[in-house]
């Protein structure tokens, strides 16, 4: 198993607005394509305005299958249209688990 973990940096005040779009339009087209979503979370405490999203794949093959499938949807490159200007960085990373993760 790989993770992707990624992380959006969102405009200030643009924090909602996001949200809502990503649960009511993204996720669930998100959901379709790429499969386990380990968890969804937005930052508390150290650098604000931060999502962050964990998605778990048998492999780097699997994702790419997946997340090019996603991409070719055109809900998905319409709702990329909406997000235009959402973000002032990004972040993206594949981890691992070791074998003694509870997570495997």
């Amino acid at each position: 198993m790989i993770l992707d973990h990624r992380t959006y940096t969102v405009k200030h005040g643009r924090m909602q607005d996001y949200l809502h779009r990503y649960e009511t339009v993204a996720l669930p087209i998100q959901l379709r394509h790429l499969g386990h979503l380990v968890g969804f979370f937005v930052s508390d405490i150290g650098p604000l305005n931060e999502v962050v999203h964990i998605w778990a794949y048998d492999d780097i093959a699997d994702r790419e299958v997946r997340r090019a499938r996603m991409a070719a949807d055109p809900e998905w490159q319409a709702f990329l249209l909406t997000n235009a200007g959402t973000f002032v960085a990004q972040e993206n990373k594949i981890i691992k688990p070791t074998k003694f993760s509870p997570l495997r």
